[in-house]
């Protein structure tokens, strides 16, 4: 694939992933509330949601996730779930735990799971690869290579927007010592994801 094609998308994507959504929303809540060491699972699942995107757009399988519209409701109401519950924990959460007692519901898997289904039923990303994507690639000229291309332009801005966006999200945590500033850091938290959640559920 042709570099200019390449950095087309690569602006593209910079822009509509850069832009505060739902996924961005429950990424920044989750590490101002809980810190960033343990927020890979979630990236993870992230980017693999959107590389199913991608894939499906490339090699025209857009009928089947429309064949599969069922299937990809379910998993975005499962997301709207989680986020929700999370969404509640923040809001309850005690405000002088340390990290050894934190809730194991926060656990890799249930993390990973979490960023996929909130990837997966996020309407901004579905629309972008499904709508956007076929305006600024010929997909009918991309090659098993040219896919590869395009996923690797895809993990290298998304890593970098996200790395942005933690980056901020945990210098401002760092101003958050007292009793009183985490509470409301954590019920700001909390109303980031509700409002995550109900961005992808009424969309």
């Amino acid at each position: 694939m042709d570099v200019t094609s390449l950095l087309i998308f690569a602006g593209a994507l910079i822009v509509a992933a850069g832009s505060p959504g739902p996924s961005i929303g429950a990424l920044v809540a989750r590490v101002i509330s809980r810190g960033y060491r343990d927020v890979l699972p979630f990236l993870l699942a992230m980017w693999i949601g959107e590389a199913i995107w991608l894939s499906l757009a490339v090699w025209g399988l857009a009928v089947v996730a429309q064949t599969f519209h069922l299937v990809f409701t379910i998993i975005k109401y499962v997301g709207v779930a989680y986020l929700l519950y999370l969404a509640w924990k923040m809001w309850t959460a005690p405000v002088a735990i340390g990290d050894s007692d934190l809730p194991n519901e926060n656990s890799a898997g249930k993390l990973f799971v979490t960023g996929l289904a909130v990837t997966l039923g996020n309407p901004k990303i579905m629309m972008f690869y499904m709508a956007l994507l076929p305006t600024i690639i010929d997909l009918g000229h991309v090659t098993i290579l040219g896919w590869a291309e395009l996923i690797c332009v895809m993990v290298l801005v998304l890593i970098t927007v996200d790395l942005f966006w933690i980056v901020l999200a945990a210098q401002a945590r760092r101003f958050l010592r007292s009793a009183r500033a985490m509470r409301i850091a954590n019920r700001t938290s909390a109303t980031m994801m509700a409002g995550a959640a109900a961005a992808i559920a009424t969309r």
